[in-house]
């Protein structure tokens, strides 16, 4: 339980809000980067693949576009309404994207750095802020699993509030 009251505190405070301004990114130059820009294939069309989990992500998160995710501003959800983005949605020629589950969205989490913690020669413009998935919390019904790419934690966050959404495919 004491757990599970540690993963609450950042939404008790309201740190990481979606539209919360950011820092600029910081990286420890002595820690090993976990996501290096040559583990990813970029595929020219607003897509990269992991090269080592075989994932094919959106370079930006729903909301953003351009080659640098620049134009527009990164839309906020409700858990549900995450859930149903990919019903319907073609991006570069694919119709079978979806929300990620939270180990899938932890594996682009870059552990060198943070706000944000995602390698930005890879996924340009990415807000610190929290992202959904799409597991469930087993610590209550109204809960979902999310990771801060604040600092790359993940956390259950209640299903009603919003939270920003990245879409990927292949898997499971």
């Amino acid at each position: 339980m004491q757990a599970q009251k540690l993963r609450f505190l950042p939404f008790l405070f309201g740190i990481l809000l979606p539209g919360t301004p950011q820092a600029a990114q910081t990286c420890n130059p002595n820690v090993m980067p976990t996501t290096p820009e040559n583990a990813f294939t970029d595929h020219g069309n607003g897509t990269v693949t992991h090269n080592r989990t075989g994932l094919m992500w959106m370079k930006c998160v729903l909301g953003q576009s351009g080659s640098d995710c620049t134009t527009g501003s990164a839309n906020a959800y409700t858990w549900d309404q995450a859930l149903q983005t990919p019903v319907g949605f073609s991006y570069a020629g694919y119709s079978d994207w979806r929300v990620p589950n939270i180990k899938e969205l932890a594996s682009i989490a870059e552990t060198a750095c943070y706000s944000p913690a995602i390698n930005l020669s890879v996924f340009p413009n990415t807000p610190a802020s929290y992202v959904w998935s799409a597991s469930p919390s087993t610590y209550g019904s109204n809960l979902a699993w999310l990771l801060s790419f604040d600092y790359g934690y993940d956390y259950t966050y209640y299903k009603s509030n919003d939270s920003h959404v990245r879409l990927v495919r292949g898997g499971q």
